[in-house]
């Protein structure tokens, strides 16, 4: 799965194309996005802490079963639609657009999603995050998060400790946006970090060289200052912002 796009760069923002790296499993099919893949000559897939961003697509009446992961943190972010989650800790669990969900999987988490055949056709975005040491202890979070406004950045997670609905245990802040075409905000940054933004939907362009960014495409910004992304077309849009130099661990059972 580790391919590397071809990257455009341009003052400290390297674009990348939708990704070519992807499975197919009939009604459960996924997307992986590499961070590290944007950044040329970058010999990790991963960028820092972040170690794969998963487009995820579950048709209706879809059940993934019961299987175990460890060593990772996993973020289910659901825009539209609903994901069910069980797992062994007995919780049942519906993750949509007013509820994220956070496996902290550690020494290791089993767990099952299904969607019903009611459901309306699932496409979400599953984050996968190298914690900071192994064998962590193993937990879940599940929390409602506030109401998106309109062309405000919205803190969906954060490193342990902070101020966002829920946590991962790395220095990684999660961050997204409905920018309504035209329209300008600016890149969530922090110094000495770098930013990896990722276009659910829409078209965006980035920087003061407007470099463009489509529909599933993404860009690593390693440039220092305030980056402007300005909406082409209504645009749904992911950010992260990572410490690249922040201890990890490569175990994951899927995010290594």
């Amino acid at each position: 799965m580790d391919e590397t796009p071809s990257v455009r760069t341009q003052s400290g923002i390297h674009t990348a194309p939708r990704s070519d790296v992807s499975q197919d499993q009939g009604k459960f099919r996924t997307r992986f996005n590499f961070p590290g893949r944007a950044l040329p000559d970058h010999d990790d897939h991963g960028y820092g802490p972040l170690a794969t961003v998963v487009e995820s697509f579950m048709d209706p009446g879809t059940l993934i079963r019961m299987h175990q992961h460890r060593n990772e943190e996993i973020i289910s972010w659901v825009p539209e639609g609903v994901m069910r989650h069980d797992d062994r800790q007995g919780n049942e669990l519906v993750t949509d657009p007013g509820h994220l969900m956070v496996m902290n999987a550690g020494s290791g988490f089993w767990h099952a999603e299904e969607t019903e055949a009611d459901d309306p056709p699932l496409r979400m975005l599953q984050i996968f995050v190298r914690p900071h040491s192994l064998n962590l202890d193993p937990g879940i979070q599940h929390e409602p998060i506030p109401e998106a406004g309109p062309n405000e950045w919205r803190h969906l997670f954060g490193p342990e400790g902070g101020d966002a609905p829920l946590y991962v245990r790395n220095e990684v802040n999660c961050y997204d946006c409905r920018l309504t075409g035209g329209e300008t905000t600016v890149l969530p940054s922090r110094s000495g970090w770098d930013t990896y933004l990722y276009v659910f939907d829409g078209a965006v362009a980035v920087g003061d060289e407007e470099a463009k960014v489509g529909y599933t495409e993404s860009a690593l910004v390693t440039a220092d200052g305030e980056v402007p992304v300005t909406a082409t077309e209504d645009s749904i849009l992911v950010a992260f912002s990572i410490d690249p130099d922040a201890p990890i661990t490569r175990q994951g059972t899927i995010g290594r």
